[in-house]
């Protein structure tokens, strides 16, 4: 029998709570429905929650233990009522994409039959693209959970947008690779370049890497976007774009912005993936409002753990994994199609619960 392959859970706060365990059920139920045991838990408190209790934002040895799991879910960090001094959010979660080097923020946009489509054009119905967003450096490089601000006095604060050789061509070469994959299943497979080249001598050298790395893959087709302009064309034509690949902060904003395109932020899954290790989250915040009242979306969080489940199969070699990932997906698309899957914060009658449950009856 297969062994079980291990994930560290961190529920966190508000709904992340509620949408990481229905997003475990389901996991669980894909893996048993292709014959694989459920992965092994390991649970681990952190977030805001946890820091108002301990003053601490992970426990104690929390961050090494993720990092000895096949992978990480997390459901979603942060309350409004809680802050540092300095007013910023708690966000373990950031320290442990730098301390564990998750490059690779992966975002996909995709858009289904009876949910919302907040563009009038038919063709709002065909998007199904990524955003790859690097998760370590750019902007976010200078987060203040890292501690790398320059803050002068009470007069000025100095953050350094950081572009690296190293990681950034593990981020081109992770987009190609995507991209490349996306094409053999019948995708564009082209892969844009977003950045701000003709402004910023960081974004100069991003791009001058992804031309570098482009020469690998003479198959894949290439375009480039100034990041305003990706902002207005994914207003305009989103359904003309497949793969793009970003700076931190310029994918923080457009995969949200995305998000919107196809129903919301409850629709908004989230891979981030190093060389070692994945951490699995839905994009959403915490919404602490509706915690706990059966309201919240927990559809991010189901096809995140797809996405959980599709680098298990890479990282353990298992190959029943992707499966799983499969059933889940098919499940999500198939509930939409047939109008069985309507969430509150699409307007719908359908609370946290019953969304699962009704992903779990297809599941099988």
């Amino acid at each position: 029998m297969t062994e079980a392959a291990h994930i560290a859970v961190i529920k966190g706060d508000g709904i992340g709570i509620d949408v990481t365990e229905a997003a475990l059920a389901v996991v669980d139920a894909a893996c048993a429905k292709v014959g694989l045991p459920a992965p092994r838990q390991s649970a681990i408190a952190a977030g805001a929650g946890h820091f108002a209790e301990t003053g601490l934002d992970i426990e104690p040895g929390g961050e090494e233990r993720a990092g000895a799991a096949d992978a990480i879910f997390l459901g979603a960090i942060g309350l409004p009522s809680v802050r540092h001094a300095d007013g910023t959010e708690i966000s373990p979660h950031l320290r442990l994409r730098d301390r564990f080097g998750l490059y690779a923020g992966v975002r996909p946009v995709k858009a289904y039959p009876n949910a919302p489509q907040r563009l009038s054009d038919p063709r709002a119905a065909q998007i199904d693209m990524v955003i790859l967003r690097e998760s370590t450096e750019g902007l976010f490089y200078s987060a203040a959970v890292h501690g790398r601000s320059e803050i002068i006095g009470d007069t000025e604060v100095r953050d350094t947008l950081r572009i690296t050789r190293g990681t950034t061509e593990k981020l081109h070469d992770f987009g190609f690779r995507l991209a490349r994959r996306r094409k053999e299943r019948g995708q564009s497979g082209r892969l844009t370049c977003v950045d701000k080249a003709n402004v910023f001598a960081s974004m100069a050298f991003f791009r001058k890497i992804f031309d570098e790395v482009a020469e690998r893959y003479p198959e894949v087709e290439t375009g480039y976007n100034y990041v305003d302009a990706q902002a207005l064309d994914l207003i305009r034509r989103p359904w003309d774009f497949d793969v793009m690949v970003m700076e931190n902060m310029f994918g923080d904003i457009l995969s949200d912005l995305a998000g919107g395109l196809v129903g919301g932020m409850g629709m908004a899954a989230c891979a981030e993936i190093g060389d070692e290790t994945g951490l699995f989250q839905p994009a959403h915040g915490s919404a602490p409002d509706i915690m706990g009242q059966d309201k919240a979306n927990p559809l991010a969080a189901i096809l995140s753990g797809a996405l959980m489940l599709d680098y298990l199969a890479e990282k353990t070699g298992v190959a029943g994994y992707a499966d799983g990932a499969g059933v889940i997906e098919d499940a999500v698309a198939s509930g939409f199609a047939a109008n069985d899957l309507r969430p509150m914060e699409f307007g719908g009658d359908m609370g946290t619960r019953a969304v699962t449950a009704a992903v779990l009856d297809r599941v099988g």
